[in-house]
């Protein structure tokens, strides 16, 4: 190998080394109603801790809340969940789905909004607005929501939704 090779190659090695990859603050929304719903939530949070490309930072506290949109079904355990991820927002959503499969939900089995195992929301992946077929964020329905509100609320009071303002002034809103 010739010496401007072996530089080039040494050159090329040191710079993948010390490529910087690049993370997002994201939030996800937890919840369950059916089963053990704490044991459920804890099941999921141990495979999204196994996740390459996600840390979880902080899980908020989970709180009992009633059913939004299909009323006849037990009550619900939520709370939000702050990651930091080198993944995309997309490639979030399916890991976050995956969970979901493994858990034993299957979505469109029943009404919509009605009773699941488990649910994983992405509510907020840094400060973007994405709309794409099957991924909207920050979620379509966050600003309506108290059981989101609140969680993000406890794990930043100063956390912004893009295109809808402050999360403090956001629950206050509801009240």
């Amino acid at each position: 190998m010739r010496a401007g090779a072996r530089r080039r190659k040494r050159a090329d090695t040191v710079a993948a080394e010390a490529r910087i990859v690049e993370t997002v603050k994201a939030y996800i929304g937890i919840g369950s109603n059916l089963g053990e719903r704490e044991h459920v939530i804890a099941a999921a949070l141990d495979l999204l801790r196994a996740e390459d490309g996600v840390e979880l930072l902080a899980v908020s506290t989970l709180r009992e809340t009633d059913p939004v949109g299909y009323l006849d079904q037990p009550r619900f355990v939520n709370g939000a969940v702050a990651v930091e991820t080198s993944l995309t927002a997309r490639a979030l959503l399916d890991r976050l789905l995956e969970i979901e499969r493994r858990l034993g939900r299957v979505r469109g089995d029943g009404p919509r909004f009605g009773p699941r195992t488990v649910d994983l929301d992405l509510l907020l992946y840094g400060d973007e607005t994405i709309d794409e077929p099957g991924l909207q964020v920050p979620h379509p329905r966050l600003a309506e929501r108290r059981f989101a509100l609140e969680p993000l609320a406890e794990l930043d009071p100063a956390l912004e939704v893009p295109g809808a303002g402050p999360v403090q002034a956001l629950v206050a809103g509801l009240q």
